[in-house]
């Protein structure tokens, strides 16, 4: 199933609830839901809901470590949250734990 975004905020809090099979194809997709939140200053934490994730490629390993990037530069924090048991060994594997805060 290809991957499904949706998104939302509650106070400083952005929701970017994803779904589906994230790989290299969902690039400009996932880009262009999380550039808007980056720009509202409300927001000072992205909380990506990975709960629906089926499969996760290195590629999007990439643009999560992107995302990152792009959220401290504005002064944001991203935080991991309820992964899979497959999707939690892959952010294991990568060592993302050490880069984000990842919440079950």
């Amino acid at each position: 199933m290809a991957m499904q975004i949706s998104t939302s905020t509650a106070g400083d809090k952005a929701i970017i609830r994803l779904a589906g099979r994230f790989d290299f194809n969902d690039h400009r997709t996932f880009k262009l839901n999380y550039e808007p939140l980056l720009l509202l200053a409300t927001v000072k934490t992205l909380e990506i809901d990975m709960e629906g994730i089926e499969y996760l490629d290195s590629s999007a390993l990439g643009m999560m470590m992107l995302l990152r990037e792009r959220s401290q530069a504005v002064g944001k924090t991203v935080v991991l949250c309820k992964p899979s048991s497959t999707v939690a060994q892959i952010l294991d594997i990568a060592n993302f734990s050490k880069l984000f805060t990842i919440t079950k």
